[in-house]
């Protein structure tokens, strides 16, 4: 991943692959990597694609690593499903739909919605079972509650 770290920095400090310029002086972000995961973010531009599709083309070369068509997807906000779907016939991928999830938390919903943190509040009353409440003293509770809480962000940035 370091080697597509590395061609993904050249195109951005080239021009050719133009990301996003993060707000009050912040840094242009161009793509994220989790384990063997990747997001690449940039703008909504043919010519953006392109020179992804040749990055990918070349880190194939390079390390044999391919990537699989059948998970990638595309996305556009605020473009109709058309557009979207002939972006993603460029780099022969799946157009996508927001929200969408990503290591188990949604991506471009309204998260100002109770409705939003659903599966957020079923996995904590999921893990925080019914016999665990009434066994334990008050004292034993507030550590339990607190144990879930803490671990909840671990939980959904390694679940997929």
């Amino acid at each position: 991943m370091e080697a597509l770290h590395i061609l993904m920095v050249r195109a951005v400090s080239t021009r050719m692959f133009l990301g996003l310029k993060l707000p009050n002086n912040g840094p242009n972000l161009s793509h994220l990597f989790f384990a063997d995961d990747s997001i690449f973010v940039g703008a909504w531009e043919e010519g953006n694609l392109k020179t992804l599709r040749r990055v990918l083309r070349i880190f194939h070369m390079m390390s044999g690593l391919k990537v699989n068509h059948n998970k990638s997807f595309l996305y556009g906000i605020g473009l109709n499903d058309e557009e979207i779907g002939n972006m993603a016939s460029v780099l022969n991928c799946k157009a996508g739909h927001l929200p969408f999830t990503y290591l188990g938390l949604k991506v471009g919903a309204n998260m100002n919605r109770v409705v939003n943190w659903k599966e957020v509040i079923d996995k904590f009353n999921k893990r925080l079972s019914n016999w665990k409440a009434k066994l334990l003293s008050f004292a034993g509770r507030i550590t339990l509650v607190k144990s879930v809480l803490g671990s909840l962000p671990n939980y959904f940035f390694i679940t997929v």
